[in-house]
């Protein structure tokens, strides 16, 4: 006897009933370096992953960030086995979409995939947060190439610090921390400053020889050098420099500028935190999840002259998404729900 294709993939997946209102759920973490999609069951079981490019339509552009949601949708839904219109809704966790953004470009490349759901957008930074807890009340720090911190009550953000992007503040951030590195290691070339080991791990990272020899023409040929490859880049590019600031341990000019980050970010989430809400605080975001000892840090501030709060570190927002998909369909996340989440994601990653 045969079978159709609908039952197949039904008996695959139990909890999707291909042609009506049951389905699978889609969540997507949007990231300025990637973008991360996952099917999620309303029972909280992933069944498939998909990685692409960067989704963020502040940094790409909204026709980008759209394409790489689809790239990322189609890998998932293959992975798991799933056709697009078994989708019953959308959540997708993507910073810089409001009210104006015109969510038709973004959507396009979605449409094209068979995909007709209507999509609910929702904050990165809610995102990072539900990554680390299934609680409704507590905090987010993030720190990536820009840093925010958040409170949650209720499972919304509630009051915001900082987030305001490179220019303007990010304080504790990739790009800010790398910032200085970069300003430092000009510094000890230009001999405004002391010598520091970021000097030569700059140097290193721009593919350029140590200085030798008396300076020309007044100004070191390596550092003439250094600053045009510098100003070849976008400013926000200087993020990439960060983690020079902890490869080098033991160096006084490191050491300051990670102590300063962590001093910055705590600032910003003493911004936030009110007596009266307690909960998890989750750090998350690319600068927080490569470098413990920041992490490290930001618990000693945390933790001075009282009780050190519960800290949970994690590295993206795609548990989050899945966890708000989850909410917004209805579905009560509590702590087994959530290990689901957790568990069967890291099974396919």
């Amino acid at each position: 006897m045969k079978t159709s294709c609908s039952a197949l993939v039904g008996a695959m997946v139990p909890e999707l009933r291909v042609g009506n209102e049951a389905g699978v759920l889609l969540a997507v973490d949007a990231g300025g370096t990637s973008t991360r999609c996952v099917v999620v069951t309303p029972t909280g079981r992933c069944l498939g992953y998909g990685r692409s490019g960067s989704g963020n339509p502040v940094a790409v552009g909204l026709e980008a960030a759209g394409t790489s949601a689809a790239a990322g949708a189609a890998t998932a839904l293959a992975h798991a086995g799933v056709p697009a219109d078994g989708v019953r809704s959308i959540t997708c966790a993507m910073a810089g979409v409001n009210p104006r953004t015109p969510v038709e470009v973004l959507l396009r490349p979605v449409r094209e995939l068979g995909v007709t759901a209507a999509p609910l957008f929702r904050s990165d930074l809610l995102a990072m947060f539900f990554s680390g807890t299934y609680r409704d009340t507590g905090y987010g720090l993030v720190a990536g190439t820009g840093a925010a911190a958040i409170r949650v009550e209720s499972g919304e953000v509630v009051v915001s610090a900082d987030g305001l992007g490179w220019l303007l503040g990010d304080d504790g951030s990739g790009f800010w921390i790398g910032r200085r590195v970069v300003r430092a290691a000009l510094a000890d070339l230009d001999h405004r400053d002391g010598p520091t080991a970021l000097t030569a791990l700059l140097l290193r990272e721009l593919g350029l020889a140590e200085p030798s020899g008396p300076p020309q023409h007044g100004r070191a040929e390596v550092l003439q050098r250094a600053v045009e490859a510098l100003y070849e880049m976008r400013p926000v590019e200087l993020a990439r420099f960060a983690r020079l600031a902890f490869e080098a341990g033991g160096d006084a000019t490191a050491e300051s500028i990670v102590g300063a980050a962590a001093d910055a970010l705590v600032h910003s989430l003493d911004a936030v935190v009110v007596p009266e809400v307690r909960g998890p605080v989750v750090l998350g975001g690319g600068t927080l999840a490569l470098h413990p000892t920041l992490v490290d840090r930001i618990c000693d501030r945390l933790s001075d002259g009282g009780a050190a709060p519960e800290v949970r570190t994690v590295s993206d927002g795609l548990v989050g998404a899945a966890v708000l998909a989850l909410r917004d369909a209805g579905v009560a996340v509590d702590a087994a729900v959530f290990d689901t989440v957790t568990s069967t994601l890291a099974a396919l990653r």
